[in-house]
């Protein structure tokens, strides 16, 4: 088991205050001129985010939530990586990795730790318990920001794979959301023999066009919702895959522009009945938009997307798999489309509420959901 250096997160004093400095004196630009969020975060709206943000958001609370649980850095391909490493009371529980995306953090994960590895205290069984290992991927949090071209989905996977074997865990699970789904799918490809299944909330898999003739009503709404996403939601996607660093000046100086680029995601992706606070608390919203400031990692993690959209390997996933299908999910897919590439899709279940992230939207939900999936895995 490989020596890592242990991580506590303590921003200093004075970087808080610019950024309480920077919101309050942020420029304003004129007010969009519809009254939605079609253009965008709304200016009202972004404008009491900011303002909570500078003057009542209390960073230290978020420390000492993630410091309550045991933080490590580990080089990684030459590359340093932080994660969470919360071991369960109990003997018998199975080692499981999570993996956030884009714009998350593991920030996502804080409620269902207790969920996971103390299942007893939380309506489930020893049987349910894991030990968990949250990482932050590369260029996002506090892991280190590569400095060189290369880091890909299938790169963070293999990077996921040896840190369990540093670990000592021979055998583990795999779960991701996002991007975390796109590095599962490949841990479950690239790491069989130690991979033992994998779970995501949102199976990167296409239409199937021999299905086009026989939609069922949820494929017929997934594709009414590509073709909106297409139109509608995936400016961010093309600009983060094409000119990350651009971007990303906007992101790491302006705290209020971080604000308005990410906080629109917690309104389109979120099950939030149009107000993003439906789904979240503002200070959830504030403490993963914090991740990403103190940090500076804007730019970093946008280049995620510049390594590896529309460039993953699509190749089948033979490990035993399973899927939650949540309603508000930005890419869903039906059960056929997805069997196509995860070939022993073992658990499959479509839910009644959540949205894109979430652990961070329905804990209980997403907690028993993964109880649900691996218990079908290990028989």
């Amino acid at each position: 088991m490989a020596d890592h250096e242990p991580f506590r997160v303590e921003v200093p004093v004075h970087e808080i205050e610019d950024l309480q400095r920077r919101l309050r004196a942020t420029r304003w630009p004129e007010k969009e001129t519809v009254d939605d969020w079609s253009q965008g975060t709304p200016l009202a709206y972004l404008q009491e985010v900011c303002r909570t943000w500078a003057e009542d958001y209390d960073w230290r609370d978020l420390e000492t939530r993630l410091n309550t649980h045991p933080q490590f850095l580990a080089e990684l391909d030459g590359l340093p990586i932080h994660f969470l490493h919360v071991r369960s009371p109990h003997q018998e529980a199975r080692p499981l990795i999570l993996t956030h995306g884009w714009p998350g953090s593991v920030v996502e994960f804080l409620q269902v730790i207790p969920k996971l590895t103390c299942p007893t205290e939380h309506d489930g069984t020893c049987e349910d318990a894991f030990h968990l290992v949250v990482p932050s991927l590369p260029g996002f949090g506090f892991s280190g920001k590569p400095a060189d071209t290369g880091w890909t989905v299938e790169r963070t996977a293999r990077a996921w794979s040896r840190l369990m074997a540093e670990l000592g865990y021979e055998r583990y699970f795999a779960q991701g959301g996002d991007w975390g789904s796109v590095v599962t799918a490949s841990i479950g490809v690239q790491d069989p023999e130690h991979c033992a299944g994998v779970h995501v909330n949102m199976p990167v898999v296409g239409p199937d066009p021999a299905t086009m003739d026989d939609l069922s009503e949820l494929e017929k709404r997934a594709l009414a919702a590509m073709k909106h996403y297409q139109d509608w939601d995936s400016g961010y996607s093309k600009q983060q895959s094409t000119r990350p660093q651009s971007v990303g000046y906007g992101l790491v100086d302006s705290p209020a522009g971080l604000a308005g680029w990410i906080v629109e995601k917690f309104w389109a992706w979120t099950d939030c009945d149009g107000h993003p606070e439906n789904a979240l608390s503002r200070t959830q919203i504030l403490d993963n938009l914090s991740i990403y400031w103190f940090t500076r990692s804007g730019a970093s993690s946008a280049r995620l997307y510049w390594e590896s959209f529309g460039k993953m390997s699509r190749d089948p996933v033979k490990v035993p798999s399973g899927c939650t299908i949540f309603p508000k999910e930005i890419f869903q897919a039906s059960r056929r489309w997805t069997e196509k590439r995860f070939e022993n899709l073992v658990y499959w279940n479509e839910v009644d509420r959540g949205g894109h992230f979430a652990a961070f939207e329905q804990p209980d939900l997403f907690a028993k959901e993964l109880r649900a999936a691996f218990r079908a895995m290990r028989g």
